[in-house]
């Protein structure tokens, strides 16, 4: 390939009510807003956008199964936190031999997780 791709520059996240995944997004988790687009937040440097699939002629469906890896230095911490913030895990976090993984949703149910390399 001649142009090679050299970064992700989003992920986009389907919602049925942008306002709640704002909230969700801003408050909960406690990502970084967007400076210019008032649905789009950082980690890092990448962008998650939310949008509504049924405003643009298409069927809502959740991401499943493609977990979206978010770092954390201290995963229990990080977990205990947003449990506070009742955000419910599904299952105890997982360690495998090199990270740890504690999975969850977004009110809309797309797939999450806490991630933390070991």
């Amino acid at each position: 390939m001649q142009n090679k791709i050299t970064k992700l520059d989003f992920v986009g996240v389907p919602s049925t009510d942008a306002e709640r995944s704002r909230t969700f997004y801003l408050d909960t988790l406690g990502l970084r807003p967007d400076e210019k687009a008032k649905y789009e937040f950082w980690v890092g440097d990448t962008c998650f956008a939310i949008w509504e699939p049924e405003k643009m002629g298409m069927t809502f469906t959740p991401q499943k199964n493609a977990h979206i890896a978010l770092h954390v230095d201290d995963i229990e911490a990080a977990r205990k936190e947003l449990e506070a913030k009742g955000v419910v895990f599904l299952g105890e976090t997982i360690e495998n031999p090199v990270c740890f993984m504690a999975l969850f949703t977004d009110p809309d149910g797309n797939d999450l997780m806490l991630h933390c390399v070991k």
